[in-house]
């Protein structure tokens, strides 16, 4: 482990894609979460890592780049996104069930502050918060990742435009 890495917290929280990139790169100032995941996790106040999970659906992409749009935010083609590793560190400064953020969905959020881009690291992942363990690769890009072209009805004839949709995309559970 490098200098850098032996500084960071040694609390995560995993967070699926785009999400984690939209907390550290976008934005985000809220992660939501139901009561029950909050107290079951051990979340609470403190500077964490942000680990970027192992898993991401076309259609949970599909819906954050619906939803990250709808904030003014443009995420990275899902091929870029570092699965499987720490990507940043963040103070979580408050526990909410109400927020003006645009970034609330609840039930409940932590309120995140001071986002800083780190690594990235390669690391497991865990529910909840969790001790990390360095590993050592990032999950390498699925088949729909690769060829994904832009989500949109008209990604695919000019990917240099911004993503457009005529409407919402259907909801991934958890959403």
């Amino acid at each position: 482990m490098n200098d850098v890495a032996s500084d960071l917290p040694r609390r995560a929280l995993s967070v699926r894609q785009p999400w984690a990139w939209a907390i550290i790169h976008g934005g985000k100032d809220i992660e939501n979460r139901t009561l029950g995941s909050i107290r079951s996790g051990g979340m609470e106040t403190g500077r964490i890592c942000i680990h970027a999970a192992t898993g991401m659906r076309e259609e949970e992409y599909r819906w954050g780049l619906y939803k990250l749009q709808q904030v003014g935010v443009t995420a990275p083609h899902p091929a870029e996104l570092v699965r499987g590793g720490l990507i940043g560190v963040v103070d979580v400064v408050d526990i909410v069930s109400e927020s003006g953020s645009p970034w609330f969905g609840g039930p409940w959020g932590l309120v995140l502050e001071n986002a800083t881009p780190i690594g990235p690291f390669p690391a497991h992942g865990a529910l909840g918060y969790f001790e990390w363990v360095r590993t050592e690769a990032f999950s390498p890009a699925l088949p729909w990742m690769e060829r994904f072209a832009g989500g949109t009805e008209t990604g695919a004839l000019f990917p240099d435009l911004e993503p457009s949709f005529r409407g919402a995309p259907p909801k991934p559970f958890g959403g």
